[in-house]
């Protein structure tokens, strides 16, 4: 986290400060849009909408769950005038594939245009409980909506209206969205009749649920209501759905649209005044010239006790009291399917922040490909980023580091080169017991210009070679009688191992450090793939679980976790130019301490022998 804040810091100082944009709650420190675009470029919706419940898909490609709390507690939905709390309850959390499917109320959607939801987070205080209400998520006119993600298998009413299943159903648990119903053409899941479930003759009515036969069987029922004399009937006949309505005479029938076997498909039936009319995936397919029967008995899924079941499943049932326009089933049938909610429900790239980052948050929204990249790194892509950023600042300190010191060995060994060729033609210079002689060549470079000599890796070899001499002409001249000035071959066997230790250990200087960028130049694009992976897994992992399989959906999760690997060559490719140079300049400055030591070896042979 330190590190996306340094990097968020930078782009908010780099971006151009917005105008100021109201604010729900400053507890609330971030914020994401969320927007219901039904215009052409989006749904395409022009019927009339209303307020409408609507499932709102959180993954890791459009959101970062590390900023929320662990539970989603602190979620709060807020109306497009910042100020209206929308009540919202979570069908499903999936905390280690971050994965959420969120039901939340959204008032008056305007078709053909553009409705505003924001989704606030990342309150890690006390006042951040969890105030889910799913009663509340559907208006009065809902009576029944069952999401079938029951643990206990018993579908519940979660409009808060008691109408909940007598026994349990088959679970699936990965249905269209989060867990649902299967049918097995036999069993058999019903309710009793309640207050809010009463039809009146000619009355007004809304059924709607997701379906996915698997058998393309003739007749078969998915939903049933009647009496001895009255009933509703709806289901698909080879492929085609269809509605059968009896009001005390013979049964009228009307079927159209088509619901391929293994596919997933939004049908409806509205019933007002003396019509009914069938929906499927929000488009009208076909009509009847009757009312809705007068009932109030139990209503059935999974058949009639008479008819062939569906085989298949079944997610999302709700009825209403009312008529549902077209466009709210049109919504309903594209905001939960997951394929086509990319371009109706789409979501901001990237977070806001309150205040303090208003201009980074106009630049993330402005639609850039940087923003859209930046906004869909993932954790895991971000601790990946860190560890490369580190690599990257080491890489370059190494470098700087190494150039400036062979830049002064390069210098210091040029102006020792330059004295050294009047010193080598005569070395008796060097064999008088003063150290001073052997430091400053015979007296021909003064102090100032001996400290700057010291960066010269080959005068500090000649440094011990002149000293190793200057030593043995002192012992020598005490011991041998007129002082004859002459080293034995042992003596001169013994320097030379002396240089060679020299050698060996200005090696080591010239080596140190190198080996790290040898580390950055494998490991950086290693590491960056693995974040590149990590996130490409768990992009699909939550495309998977959301059922949204799009290239809307999927491209930012996949572009954020490329970006590891941008960034692990980013740090390789400078550093590897880096150390084939350095190591060119780290070969010549050793071959200088070669020749040296060699030519040194044989002027001291020549002048110091018999």
């Amino acid at each position: 986290m330190f590190f996306k804040g340094a990097l968020c810091s930078l782009l908010a100082a780099m971006a151009m400060t917005a105008t100021s944009q109201a604010w729900w709650n400053a507890e609330w420190p971030q914020r994401k849009k969320i927007t219901i675009d039904t215009t052409g470029a989006g749904g395409g919706i022009a019927d009339k909408i209303g307020t409408a419940p609507l499932l709102v898909r959180l993954y890791d490609a459009n959101f970062t769950a590390g900023s929320a709390k662990p539970d989603l507690s602190d979620l709060r939905f807020v109306a497009e005038d910042d100020k209206t709390v929308l009540p919202h309850h979570v069908e499903r959390y999936d905390a280690d594939l971050n994965e959420a499917l969120i039901w939340v109320k959204a008032l008056d959607v305007k078709p053909g245009g553009q409705t505003v939801v924001w989704m606030y987070y990342g309150n890690q205080g006390p006042k951040a409980v969890k105030e889910e209400d799913s009663k509340g998520g559907y208006d009065g006119d809902t009576a029944l909506a069952w999401h079938f993600g029951e643990a206990s298998g018993v579908p519940t009413d979660v409009t808060g209206n008691g109408n909940n299943a007598d026994a349990a159903g088959q679970v699936s648990k990965g249905s269209m969205i989060a867990g649902g119903l299967r049918l097995d053409g036999k069993t058999l899941v019903t309710a009793q009749g309640s207050a809010t479930l009463n039809w009146a003759a000619n009355g007004t009515m809304t059924w709607s649920a997701w379906v996915n036969p698997s058998v393309d069987a003739p007749g078969a029922v998915i939903f049933s209501r009647g009496d001895a004399t009255n009933g509703l009937v709806i289901g698909i006949d080879k492929g085609v759905p269809f509605v059968q309505v009896s009001s005390g005479g013979a049964p009228q029938k009307a079927s159209g649209g088509g619901i391929p076997v293994k596919s997933w498909h939004h049908l409806a039936v509205v019933a007002e005044g003396p019509k009914m009319t069938l929906f499927v995936d929000g488009e009208s397919a076909a009509s009847v010239a009757a009312g809705l029967p007068a009932l109030t008995t139990p209503i059935t899924v999974g058949g009639d006790g008479a008819s062939p079941g569906l085989v298949g499943e079944l997610d999302e049932l709700q009825i209403d009291k009312v008529a549902r326009p077209a466009g709210y089933l049109k919504l309903a049938a594209m905001s939960q399917s997951g394929e086509k909610s990319a371009k109706l429900v789409t979501y901001a790239a990237g977070d806001e922040k309150a205040e303090a980052a208003k201009g980074l948050q106009a630049w993330l929204n402005s639609g850039s490909t940087t923003a859209t990249l930046i906004g869909a790194l993932t954790m895991d892509g971000w601790i990946v980023i860190g560890i490369l950023f580190v690599m990257f600042l080491i890489s370059w300190w190494v470098m700087i580091a190494k150039v400036r010191y062979l830049n002064g060995i390069a210098k210091g060994n040029a102006r020792f080169m330059k004295e050294w060729k009047h010193v080598a033609s005569d070395l008796t210079v060097l064999d008088h017991g003063e150290e001073e002689a052997v430091t400053s060549m015979g007296g021909r470079v003064e102090g100032k210009e001996v400290r700057s000599l010291f960066k010269s890796s080959v005068y500090r070899i000649y440094h011990i070679g002149a000293e190793e001499v200057r030593e043995r002409m002192v012992a020598d001249g005490k011991g041998n009688k007129g002082g004859a000035k002459i080293l034995s071959s042992q003596s001169i066997h013994a320097i030379r191992a002396r240089l060679d230790g020299g050698l060996v250990r200005e090696k080591q200087k010239l080596d140190k450090l190198i080996v790290l960028l040898t580390i950055c130049i494998s490991g950086g694009p290693f590491l960056g793939l693995l974040g590149t992976v990590v996130g490409v897994m768990y992009t699909f992992a939550g495309i998977a679980a959301a059922g949204d399989v799009n290239v809307n959906a999927i491209a930012p999760g996949i572009a954020g976790a490329l970006v590891a690997t941008v960034a692990g060559l980013a740090v390789a490719i400078p550093a590897l130019f880096g150390y084939n140079y350095i190591l060119s300049r780290v070969k010549d400055a050793t071959s200088d301490m070669h020749v040296f030591i060699d030519e040194f070896v044989t002027r001291m042979a020549e002048f110091y022998s018999h």
